[in-house]
């Protein structure tokens, strides 16, 4: 399962980590998010030990949102040691997200 990320523990999961990150921005309201919830659940337990794969709900986490300047939900951001290094804007399917992470490995 994708790790629920918040304002409190962001920084400590995700800026502390050396490996790569995929983070997620939806809500519970957004169709496409409800499409790529599932898929990053599967890719967390395939890339268990090596990717951190978190969810930020854009609804209770306002400040966030605004830091990394989320317009449209879904967005994916990959970080790499605590940098934005890519960006996924809407639903993408598996091999897309897949794809995204291996480059960065």
């Amino acid at each position: 399962m994708a790790i629920e990320l918040n304002e409190e523990i962001f920084d400590q999961h995700v800026l502390g980590e050396s490996k790569i990150a995929v983070v997620d921005f939806w809500a519970e309201w957004c169709g496409p998010c409800r499409i790529v919830g599932p898929i990053l659940d599967e890719l967390s337990t395939e890339y268990e030990g090596k990717v951190l794969i978190g969810k930020v709900n854009v609804d209770d986490n306002a400040g966030l949102t605004s830091r990394y300047k989320v317009m449209n939900i879904p967005t994916m951001l990959f970080l790499k040691n605590g940098e934005v290094v890519d960006k996924l804007i809407g639903a993408a399917n598996k091999a897309t997200i897949t794809q995204k992470i291996d480059s960065l490995l």
